[in-house]
């Protein structure tokens, strides 16, 4: 099963410095049942894409969070065993859990299969998202026409052997 774990880029670094990402539990994306029901789709690519989206919308909450950040959401995409991630059947069809999964331990870096990263003329939009990220909670249909204009950009694909170039 492949699982998209969303991170920042300090968490990417720390992540490489430390060989895995965690420690556990890790909440991470995946195409899970709710996941498949709510894309209504059956091809595989459009619902790994959407479990990606999902977890570039949290990398963007972690930059919210953090001022000192740095603009760029950050996806690590990691196959691991099935039954390694767990979907929460509480949450059903909640829209803030779709394709939610948890991970009890750390997950070695070394089983990446890509990184997925904002190119740098992103920062600005992700910037606005993540400032706009509260209001558009509250409802605010304006700030989350900034928040999806993040979504506009599509999130770079990398090898994991590039990762000492991306966190320079």
């Amino acid at each position: 099963m492949r699982v998209y774990v969303p991170l920042t880029l300090s968490g990417l670094a720390a992540a490489h410095g430390a060989g895995e990402v965690g420690p556990g539990p890790l909440t991470a994306y995946a195409v899970t049942p709710g996941l498949r029901e709510w894309y209504v789709s059956d091809d595989i690519e459009e619902l790994e894409y959407a479990a990606l989206n999902r977890a570039a919308a949290a990398s963007l909450r972690m930059i919210a969070g953090n001022p000192d950040e740095v603009r760029r959401r950050v996806v690590v995409a990691v196959d691991v065993p099935d039954g390694s991630a767990a979907a929460d059947p509480d949450h059903g069809l909640s829209a803030a859990s779709l394709g939610e999964v948890k991970i009890a331990a750390a997950l070695p870096l070394a089983k990446a299969a890509a990184v997925h990263v904002d190119a740098d003329d992103a920062e600005k939009d992700v910037a606005a998202a993540a400032a706009a990220l509260g209001a558009a909670d509250l409802g605010d249909d304006d700030e989350q026409f900034t928040v999806d204009g993040a979504e506009d950009h599509e999130l770079l694909w990398f090898g994991v052997q590039e990762i000492p170039q991306l966190i320079r």
